[in-house]
């Protein structure tokens, strides 16, 4: 069982929420993005420097025929792969379905977990909900896309758990800023610690990920 795993208290563990291509494509926000990634990158190094587990989220949906939700990323595209620096070499990906196995050794065997979701509540998801409330750590750090839905559920979702959440504003994108600021007080007042990455990972020596149409997807690649 998961719970025989993490009796082992661990001190930290990244929380990476849907780093994929389709939701860092909007031209229009291309600024804000561009830092972000950069943060996302820095704190991806940190995770590797440090030997922290990672728990990333993927959202993937069916296409069915133009009825599926085509505002999100679909099955079979490039829009949901992971961006490539959001990658280590030791994962192991765990299909969307309504299972709740999980092999027992799976953080002791991975350094990242991938699972793949058909919703953007995590808890939603049976073998989500499962490794998230039982595996143990002293802070859960989050970072991804995006701040008013996807990321909002996973840390009320961790603090509800009695989990200790850290959301790394300047590493995380919106869809809209308003709707983003409500999200991060939400947390905040919920129990959440708010933090900037230079807080956690440092000072900055890596270039900018360059995020544009042309090169965009170099950045990803098949998990």
């Amino acid at each position: 069982m998961i719970r025989q795993l993490m009796r082992s208290r661990r001190k930290q563990i990244l929380v990476d929420i849907s780093t994929q291509w389709f939701f860092f494509k909007n031209p229009a926000d291309f600024a804000h993005q561009q830092k972000v990634l950069a943060n996302i990158r820095r704190l991806m190094a940190w995770a590797r420097l440090k030997n922290i587990p990672v728990i990333s989220t993927c959202q993937i949906y069916a296409n069915s025929n133009g009825s599926s939700e085509g505002r999100y990323s679909i099955e079979g595209t490039p829009a949901i792969r992971k961006l490539r620096f959001t990658l280590l070499n030791d994962r192991i990906v765990f299909p969307p379905d309504s299972s709740m196995d999980m092999p027992c050794d799976v953080l002791r065997n991975y350094r990242q977990i991938i699972l793949q979701e058909r919703c953007p509540d995590p808890f939603e998801e049976p073998r989500s909900e499962r490794l998230f409330t039982e595996v143990i750590a002293n802070e859960f750090i989050i970072i991804g896309a995006n701040a008013e839905d996807t990321v909002k559920a996973t840390a009320l979702g961790l603090l509800q758990r009695g989990k200790t959440v850290t959301i790394v504003t300047d590493a995380i994108t919106w869809k809209d800023k308003i709707e983003a600021s409500f999200a991060f007080r939400k947390m905040q007042a919920k129990g959440g610690h708010l933090a900037e990455t230079r807080s956690i990972a440092g000072k900055s020596r890596l270039a900018s990920p360059g995020l544009n149409r042309r090169h965009s997807l170099k950045l990803a690649q098949k998990n």
